[in-house]
């Protein structure tokens, strides 16, 4: 499955590239795109496991999906 998510905090093209090598690096997670100008990731997953284990990691390196808590200490 494909999705496309809105995330915050996304600013730079140093924010892309850690995006796309932190999920990369995510069993069954592949293709991940990022695009800076609409502050989206998309990404292929096999799973729902595989989806919420990428949203956590987004949340947890500091660009939580829009609409998920964003504590201070995960902020960019």
């Amino acid at each position: 499955m494909r999705t496309e998510v809105h995330i915050k905090n996304l600013k730079c093209g140093k924010c892309e590239s850690t995006i796309i090598s932190k999920l990369s690096q995510v069993k069954n997670i592949t293709e991940v795109v990022v695009n800076n100008d609409e502050c989206t990731v998309a990404f292929n997953y096999h799973t729902n496991h595989d989806f919420e284990a990428a949203n956590h990691l987004l949340s947890r390196i500091g660009y939580p999906i829009v609409g998920k808590e964003n504590k201070l200490k995960t902020k960019v």
